[in-house]
């Protein structure tokens, strides 16, 4: 289906970095970056262009913006949203979606990762001490911050700092300009290269969902659509949170398949049972 086409990465942070190498040996594209794509005006994370759309619309809109710059077919693009884990609340986490697009054949393939593995975080400063504890936190000068007059705000910033003499300099403009710093860091992929490794991840998963085939129509993206709990308690048989079974459902043909106790065992041990072990 994908052997020997040409794919379009829709990107201007140079994610192609990592998401070229592995598309082009599992799926024999030919990967190309438009010049004049500019995936800001679809938002931006310093505020300055408002995100309007959730992270999976904006990809797509992304691919779709390559595609009519380039007349290519195939495109594949990322978006990523950053804050607070949607389970431990006091960790910051960075959920990247990545979604290929072929219109030859009208397939839509999408992957998706959630890691704790992240630099994301921003705070007001005073002293230079504060801004060197940090940017040292940060992972400064590998990855680069951004400085701006305020939290949230747009007055003025500066952004892709990875130098300290830059950094310390824009610090005392601003300490003059507004008394104060807000500083950040900078979650452009190029200027981060912790969010690139979680990128990548997600399109290693994307290939991963691609190579996976339908049973009944050999369509690629054959992948869990759903999980089920209800493994049985192994006292009481009554049905626990854990998981009974993943169901696989084919986008195209629609044949569904479920698979049954996927972790090896048929019943749970009752201190997870919520009747047994209240």
């Amino acid at each position: 289906m994908f052997e020997g086409r040409r794919l379009v990465i829709a990107t201007k942070h140079e994610k192609e970095k990592v998401i070229a190498p592995i598309v082009e040996n599992y799926l024999g594209v030919r990967c190309f970056v438009p010049v004049n794509l500019d995936t800001d005006a679809l938002g931006t994370f310093t505020g300055e262009i408002e995100r309007k759309d959730d992270p999976l619309t904006t990809a797509r809109k992304k691919c779709l913006k390559a595609m009519e710059l380039t007349g290519c077919d195939l495109a594949i693009a990322s978006e990523g949203s950053f804050g607070a884990h949607p389970s431990f609340y006091f960790v910051h986490a960075d959920e990247e979606f990545v979604l290929l697009l072929d219109q030859k054949n009208n397939r839509e393939i999408i992957a998706k990762t959630l890691s704790t593995d992240t630099n994301f975080n921003g705070k007001k400063i005073q002293t230079e001490a504060e801004l060197k504890v940090f940017a040292d936190a940060a992972k400064f000068p590998s990855h680069g911050l951004i400085i701006r007059n305020a939290k949230d705000g747009i007055l003025r910033i500066e952004k892709g700092i990875t130098d300290w003499g830059v950094l310390i300099n824009l610090y005392y403009q601003f300490i003059d300009s507004f008394g104060s710093v807000y500083i950040e860091t900078d979650m452009r992929a190029m200027y981060n290269p912790t969010r690139m490794v979680v990128i990548k991840d997600a399109v290693q998963k994307l290939v991963e969902k691609i190579n996976s085939r339908c049973p009944e129509c050999n369509t690629p993206g054959f992948t869990i659509t759903k999980v089920n709990p209800g493994l049985p308690c192994e006292l009481c048989n009554q049905p626990t949170s854990s998981i009974l079974s993943y169901m696989s459902t084919c986008t195209k043909c629609y044949y569904t398949l479920e698979n049954k106790y996927p972790y090896e065992k048929q019943f749970e041990n009752p201190m997870y049972c919520t009747n047994c072990n209240p």
